[in-house]
């Protein structure tokens, strides 16, 4: 067994074992712990081992060649293994606290590391999925592995969100399904072979064959199907609900994992209309998406009151800020893309994981309700503030560099009032942010408030996200920039000129504060 099937066997196995503990009577809830742990550790050290034997330049291959990992499957398998390994830590100090208040049962506690450990099986899945068939069953499934913890809690509102969840998602991956029909139908046509219709990578050096009239069609289908799953709008009406009404490791990992499997396979397909038809299209119905995205979710986050539900809708304006950044396309946007989708996901995890923490402390996510968090959990109120301005592209956090890359991008491209509206939203955007640290962390706390966090394991996660955020955002590390650059350079098709990787290497060496000026002056003199 390679390390590819390894590590696709390890979660489904950690959930087997973790459902088998419910029959361990008083000893279940140490069983599963242990069981859960040493599942997500195990995830961490073999999706990072997976990435560095990419990095060396192998391409990791299985069940013949129906999954396969690149450079750029490989930046998605490892967020898969880091935010996995994260949100599972914290959910042992969150659910743990959970089931000793009495809020779910010994037995809804295994079940709940069960069916996490499927949600990742599937989120692997998609990411590594090289058969367009199964990128689609991958996506689907990932629907249906994390609707049972949507609606974990059933209440009423959980339930709700649980069902717009599941008939949204399931309705919108159609019209992907759809999409993923006619291009193995336009292939099968076109290729020598019909049968290697089904894989990704012979499609792309293939691309040139197809019909580019289906080719274009099918992309509109795609983009919408998996678009719904991404949460771009206007198809991310599930999002708001399923996040905040989620137990809160699960919010994170929805918004900083699962949005990104579902654009990776949007991306993917736009690569195949770009070798097609050119980049056009598809660059143009990426930025129009990305934009309206970031529009609405920017004035969706200025009116919220729940903590939870404002987060929700800032996924929905990272992911619109992702697309934009492919649409923007060349070097610089594609390379800005791929490592917002890094900043964004650190820093939503962490947010969602200090929401948990006001939920715990307050048991309430509203901002009527919540007041002096920073005298009542110093700590968490210090992150929650930190990980809001990081979330607005407030420097020296990560998405403030990521940020300035594509704005970067954008303006040396040409795009001058695509650029001069984004600023104006992402302002918006802080503004709303600013408002929700202002009402919630500052001020004093009620008196009926506890003082002290809630736990070692509820705060050790989101100080390690906050330590990777730092550092993503003051010098991004050598090998996650290699890794970056390579993957770019698989989005674009192309092998790096000198011109090119003298391009991207400052841009994610060093901070955007010290290299502004070298990163535009790059950007504007590619030819």
């Amino acid at each position: 067994m390679n390390l590819l099937d390894t590590l696709l066997c390890l979660p489904l196995i950690t959930a087997l074992l973790a459902f088998a503990t419910g029959a361990a009577g008083k000893a279940a809830r140490p069983l599963a712990t242990l069981v859960h742990s040493l599942g997500i550790s195990l995830l961490l050290v073999l999706s990072f081992s997976a990435a560095a034997l990419v990095l060396k330049g192998e391409v990791l291959s299985s069940l013949h060649d129906w999954c396969r990992v690149d450079s750029l499957g490989a930046i998605f398998l490892a967020l898969i293994g880091l935010l996995g390994f994260i949100t599972g830590l914290y959910s042992i100090g969150y659910m743990g606290r959970e089931q000793r208040e009495g809020h779910i049962s010994l037995a809804q506690l295994c079940r709940y590391y069960g069916i996490f450990n499927l949600f990742v099986f599937t989120m692997l899945l998609a990411v590594t999925a090289n058969n367009i068939i199964m990128m689609w069953v991958a996506i689907e499934a990932t629907t249906l592995g994390s609707v049972f913890l949507v609606g974990f809690y059933g209440k009423p509102g959980s339930l709700e969100a649980a069902w717009k969840y599941i008939i949204i998602c399931t309705v919108g991956v159609a019209f992907g399904l759809y999409g993923v029909v006619l291009v193995y139908a336009n292939a099968a046509n076109a290729l020598p072979q019909a049968g290697d219709a089904i894989y990704w990578t012979v499609l792309l050096q293939h691309a040139e064959l197809l019909d580019p009239t289906l080719s274009k069609l099918a992309f509109v289908f795609v983009l919408i199907g998996f678009g719904t799953k991404a949460g771009l709008f206007p198809m991310h009406a599930w999002l708001p609900d399923a996040h905040s009404e989620a137990p809160s490791p699960i919010s994170a990992l929805l918004s900083a994992v699962l949005l990104n499997c579902a654009m990776l396979v949007v991306l993917r397909f736009a690569m195949l209309l770009s070798k097609s038809v050119g980049p056009a299209f598809p660059q143009t119905l990426l930025i129009v998406f990305g934009l309206l995205s970031v529009a609405v979710a920017a004035f969706f986050i200025v009116v919220q009151r729940d903590i939870k539900r404002l987060l929700a809708y800032s996924s929905v304006e990272n992911m619109g800020l992702i697309a934009l950044a492919f649409g923007i396309g060349g070097p610089l946007g594609v390379l800005a893309g791929l490592l917002h989708t890094i900043n964004h996901s650190l820093a939503k995890a962490l947010l969602f994981c200090c929401s948990g923490n006001v939920l715990l402390k307050y048991g309430s996510p509203h901002m009527d309700k919540v007041r002096g968090l920073l005298k009542a959990a110093p700590l968490t109120g210090t992150l929650l503030a930190a990980g809001a301005l990081a979330i607005g592209g407030v420097p020296p956090f990560n998405l403030f560099v990521s940020e300035f890359m594509i704005v970067s991008a954008g303006l040396s491209l040409g795009h001058g009032v695509l650029i001069v509206v984004l600023l104006l939203l992402l302002t918006i955007v802080l503004a709303g942010l600013v408002r929700m640290i202002s009402g919630t962390v500052f001020g004093a706390a009620p008196a009926e408030i506890a003082k002290g966090e809630a736990g070692a394991l509820t705060v050790l996660p989101i100080v390690l996200l906050m330590a990777l955020m730092l550092m993503m955002g003051i010098r991004t590390p050598d090998p996650v920039m290699r890794l970056l650059q390579s993957a770019s350079m698989v989005v674009l098709d192309t092998k790096p000129s000198p011109t090119q990787a003298a391009q991207l290497e400052p841009a994610v060496a060093t901070s955007a504060v010290t290299d502004a000026a070298s990163i535009r002056a790059d950007a504007a003199g590619k030819p």
